[in-house]
């Protein structure tokens, strides 16, 4: 059975590749704006994507796939790439795989399984390179996709030692009618220091009649001809970069590279743009860098902790701020608008906002904790010197856990204090509380915390 639609060409095309951490939206269409033609997430896995739940996001223009049981985005992607952009999946399990793509099928490009993660929790998972020694696995997985799926379904793997089992590999992978495959020219156990086997590429090239994806070549490549190049030597279709555009994503461009305090700029306005998360921002930025970290701005870089602090590295905090209050006042869902009922109608009502617990005092405080780098007390030392100044007894720590989120109440001489914002640890949940606590009791000045950004009104 043959697919439906082949609305992606993989002929003569300039790709991203899946990249961990850094194949998110902002960089995909960075990427997209340098020239790229076609963009591929950063490997998702199945589960993680079956217990998500797609919403339509209104403020940002986007499709957002959330983690149902901490509010996280596992997958965000728009219109503007809609065409052009690949998931990958990591995944050992046909059905479980197919259940991933009907999810997915309708707002991406194409579909991608991981073949070639020679990572530890891959292989240990069955997924990744461990499917390279799973050849009829690895064909029913595929199979099932392109009988039942309306987009293009690929596969990226490594090679083997021998050409020859190499390619005996990517013809029963291709049997199964797949529309393209790529191929990272080194072994399971070789890493980039190792030299890219574009020989072996070349031979898979010659020995396919569809598109081969060239992988491999970031240690030649510094400028876009060296893309051409690379392509060239392998004699594949297209060619995949990685390392070289997590480096500077203008190697995409024609045009040649930009400066990379161009280029972090323009993917500080993306990041900003569609609200992705400062962790994933900063790792990101750090990849950039890399030993630019060492200097003073990259050290003053490396403390930042939000969003806004990050983009003032680079003189775009009231970009940032006006962004971000324009999105709050359309009611956008922030990590902290998280509660652990929202995605679930039927759930019963967390029991800190239950009746019994109304005798809570609440701020809409959140403990952030770069906020007090200059402060030599925490919340909760904060609390303590309180308590033996005063000679009062010691607060003590309630925490409430649903959904692995967490909120805590601190009860001072009676008196019950608590964040309404849901946390992803004790720790700051528990600092949370304090911090409420400290505002209620003067320790901790209000107007402070609200031109920080730990409080909002």
């Amino acid at each position: 059975m043959t697919k439906i639609s082949t609305k992606l060409n993989y002929e003569n095309k300039i790709i991203l590749a899946p990249m961990v951490r850094v194949g998110t939206l902002p960089t995909r269409l960075l990427a997209l704006k340098y020239g790229a033609d076609i963009v591929y997430s950063e490997e998702l896995i199945d589960w993680k994507l079956l217990k998500s739940v797609r919403r339509i996001n209104d403020v940002l223009g986007t499709v957002d796939f959330i983690d149902k049981s901490d509010g996280t985005v596992v997958f965000r992607t728009c219109q503007a790439e809609k065409c052009k952009v690949v998931v990958q999946i990591g995944t050992c399990d046909a059905q479980r795989a197919l259940r991933v793509a009907k999810l997915i099928e309708n707002d991406v490009a194409g579909i991608d399984i991981n073949m070639g993660c020679p990572k530890e929790f891959s292989l240990k998972g069955g997924m990744g390179a461990a499917l390279l020694m799973q050849p009829e696995k690895a064909k029913a997985i595929l199979s099932l996709l392109v009988q039942n799926v309306s987009i293009p379904i690929t596969c990226k793997i490594r090679v083997f030692e021998s050409v020859e089992d190499t390619l005996t590999l990517v013809k029963d992978l291709a049997s199964t009618g797949i529309s393209a495959i790529a191929v990272h020219g080194r072994t399971k156990s070789e890493r980039p220091q190792h030299l890219n086997r574009n020989s072996t590429i070349k031979a898979i090239a010659q020995a396919l009649d569809i598109p081969v994806i060239a992988n491999g070549g970031s240690r030649e490549i510094d400028r876009y001809t060296d893309i051409l190049k690379f392509r060239d030597e392998c004699g594949a279709s297209s060619i995949m970069v990685a390392r070289a555009a997590e480096a500077n994503c203008s190697i995409f461009s024609k045009q040649g590279l930009k400066e990379l305090d161009d280029v972090i700029i323009d993917y500080l306005k993306l990041a900003v743009d569609y609200d992705n998360s400062p962790s994933n921002t900063k790792y990101c930025v750090q990849n950039m860098l890399k030993e630019l970290q060492e200097t003073p701005r990259g050290k003053r870089f490396l403390e930042c902790q939000t969003l806004e602090q990050i983009c003032a590295i680079w003189d775009l905090s009231d970009y940032c701020r006006k962004k971000q209050l324009e999105y709050q006042s359309k009611g956008i869902l922030g990590r902290r608008e998280v509660t652990p009922d929202m995605f679930d109608k039927c759930a019963k009502k967390p029991r800190l906002d239950r009746d019994e617990d109304s005798d809570v005092q609440c701020l809409n405080c959140a403990f952030i904790r770069v906020n007090f780098q200059t402060d030599p007390d925490l919340p909760k030392s904060k609390l303590m010197a309180y308590c033996g100044k005063n000679k009062i007894k010691l607060p003590t720590y309630k925490i409430i856990n649903e959904d692995k989120l967490f909120r805590a109440i601190v009860t001072m001489e009676d008196k019950k204090y608590s964040s309404t914002y849901w946390e992803k640890n004790k720790r700051f949940a528990e600092q949370g509380a304090a911090l409420a606590c400290c505002v209620y009791l003067g320790l901790i000045d209000k107007q402070k915390l609200i031109d920080d950004g730990s409080i909002l009104e």
